[in-house]
Parts: C-alpha cells; sequence; structure tokens
C-alpha cells in the first residue's frame, strides 16, 4: 500500500518540481513589466488576441530561462542555504529532465512570440534569454558587475510589451526599460546584502561579498534610488503620462528613498546592516508594483 501511494504521488511531485524551476514569482514580475508596457503603448482599443499571446509567450521564455539557470548553477545551489532545496541540489529533479524541459518551454516560448505578436517581440525574448543563460549567469563568478547585467535582462520585458502593442521600438519603451533598470539595482544589492553569506559559500561574485564594511553597498543604494526619483519621472516629462502620475512618482520615489537611507552605520553593521538591507528590499518590492500600476491607471 505505501509503495502504491508513493507511486500514485510521484507525478503531483514532478510536476511541482518542474513549476519551481521556473521560479513563479520571478516570471509573475516579468509577466507584469511586459503587461505595463503593452498598457503604456497601446493607443485605442487593447488587442486582447495579441496580448494574450504575449503574456503566454512571456511566460514560457521567462520561465524556460529561469530553469536554464538553476541547470547551470545546479552545483553551486547546492552549496547555499537558499537555494539546496531547489528540484536540481535536492535531486528532486535530474539536469537532463531539467535541461529537456526548459529548452522546450524556451522555444515554445519564442515561437509563440513569433507568431502571436511579432518578430521585435522575439526578437527581444531571444536577447533577454541568452543574456541571462550565457552572459549573466557565467557572469557572476567573474565579475561583482554582473548585476548590471542582469538589470538590461529584467528591463527588456516592458519594452517587449511596448513592441507588441506598437509594432515598433519607441521612446515610450525605453523610458520604461531605464525605470526597471535603475529600480532593480538598489533592489538586488539590498537581496545580495541579506544574503551575503550563502553568496560567498557558493562561490559568487557579489558586491555585498566584496564590500566587508557594507560601506559601498549602502551608498551604492542610496544614490540609485535617488537617481530613480528623476528617472521615474521622465515619462511625464515626455507627455506619456499626466500630472496624476508625476506627482504619485514623486511622492514614493522619496517614500523609497527613505527607505533606503541606511541609518546607525556606527552600530554593528553586520547586524543593523541586515535590518536595513531587509527595509530597503521590502520597500523596493512596494515600490515598482504600486509606480507601474500609477501609469497604467493613468494612461487608461
Amino acid at each position: 500500500m505505501s509503495s502504491q501511494a508513493i507511486d500514485i504521488s510521484a507525478p503531483a511531485r514532478s510536476w511541482t518540481s518542474y513549476l519551481e524551476l521556473t521560479k513563479p514569482r520571478l516570471s509573475s514580475l516579468v509577466l507584469f513589466t511586459a503587461l505595463v508596457g503593452f498598457v503604456a503603448g497601446t493607443d485605442g482599443p487593447i488587442d486582447v488576441f495579441v496580448l494574450l499571446h504575449l503574456l503566454v509567450g512571456t511566460t514560457l521564455v521567462a520561465g524556460g530561462a529561469n530553469a536554464l539557470n538553476q541547470v547551470v548553477e545546479r552545483d553551486f545551489d547546492a552549496q547555499m542555504q537558499r537555494t539546496r532545496t531547489r528540484p536540481l541540489p535536492s535531486g528532486r529533479l535530474n539536469p537532463v529532465e531539467a535541461l529537456r524541459f526548459a529548452a522546450i518551454i524556451s522555444m515554445v516560448g519564442l515561437f509563440e512570440l513569433l507568431v502571436g505578436v511579432n518578430l521585435i517581440a522575439a526578437f527581444f525574448g531571444a536577447l533577454a534569454l541568452g543574456l541571462y543563460v550565457f552572459v549573466y549567469t557565467p557572469l557572476k563568478r567573474i565579475t561583482i558587475h554582473n548585476t548590471l547585467v542582469g538589470a538590461v535582462v529584467g528591463a527588456i520585458p516592458p519594452m517587449m510589451g511596448w513592441v507588441a502593442a506598437r509594432g515598433e521600438v519607441g521612446v515610450g519603451g525605453w523610458l520604461l526599460v531605464a525605470i526597471l533598470f535603475v529600480w532593480q539595482l538598489p533592489h538586488f544589492f539590498s537581496i545580495a546584502w541579506i544574503y551575503r553569506d550563502d553568496y560567498q559559500s557558493g562561490g559568487f561574485r557579489m558586491l555585498s561579498v566584496a564590500d566587508g564594511t557594507g560601506l559601498m553597498t549602502r551608498i551604492q543604494i542610496g544614490l540609485l534610488a535617488m537617481l530613480l526619483i528623476p528617472v521615474s519621472l521622465l515619462p511625464s516629462v515626455w507627455g506619456l503620462t499626466g500630472r496624476l502620475y508625476f506627482n504619485a512618482a514623486f511622492v514614493i520615489g522619496v517614500a523609497y528613498l527613505g527607505f533606503c537611507l541606511w541609518r546607525r552605520p556606527s552600530v554593528d553593521y553586520q547586524n543593523n546592516g541586515q535590518s536595513a538591507a531587509r527595509r530597503a528590499f521590502l520597500a523596493s518590492v512596494v515600490y515598482l508594483p504600486t509606480l507601474l500600476t500609477l501609469y497604467m491607471v493613468d494612461k487608461l
């Protein structure tokens, strides 16, 4: 009876493991930013058919990229506390299964973008996939500047949405790319400080690992959060959004900056830095969807 129960439950566990490979929370953010780009680029009624193809294709490509990343980094993930329970290091899936799954959904996603959306959207999808897997992933073990490449990858989805709606690259798409690019840097620097011991154990070259006192991490987060304020206002300066977005973006930008200004550096920085980094991280998680939702509301 017990062996039969194990056999019955195995497929369910397997599908859960495949789903974990796609990093659903990260993929949902990619999906949301692509949606914002589509709304921002739409003049007139929304083409639901094209939007559906965009969302499906983007989901598959993002999930495939995340799965390929885990295939490449499986041995390093096994050395880190927060990643050792992932499907590959835990043994729930083997690398061949994961690679096959990742390759299939990536190719299907790119085909979906090519046929259901347009060639430009498929190009940007392929660009994001290639940069993430073949450039950003290996760079994480080579240089602390890998984050810049990762930020480029994360900034591409809104452009995919823009070109899906317009059929061409435009200033509005680039402004969304700029916002996403700048936002990701303080967001990730906060994460990297929280998990700096894990990254060091895994052999990853991160600013937080190289920055023993945390001073450079604090400075980078503060300056980038400050830069994000004028960058987030550019859509209104360019005439793409109105006063509602401009005023709200300024207010939440200043609030986010306040959360990113780490306090009491003279107190045991290792402990104080953890709480400050978590505060900055949580603020970034609230800031971006709020800002982009305001953009869509103002646009609609």
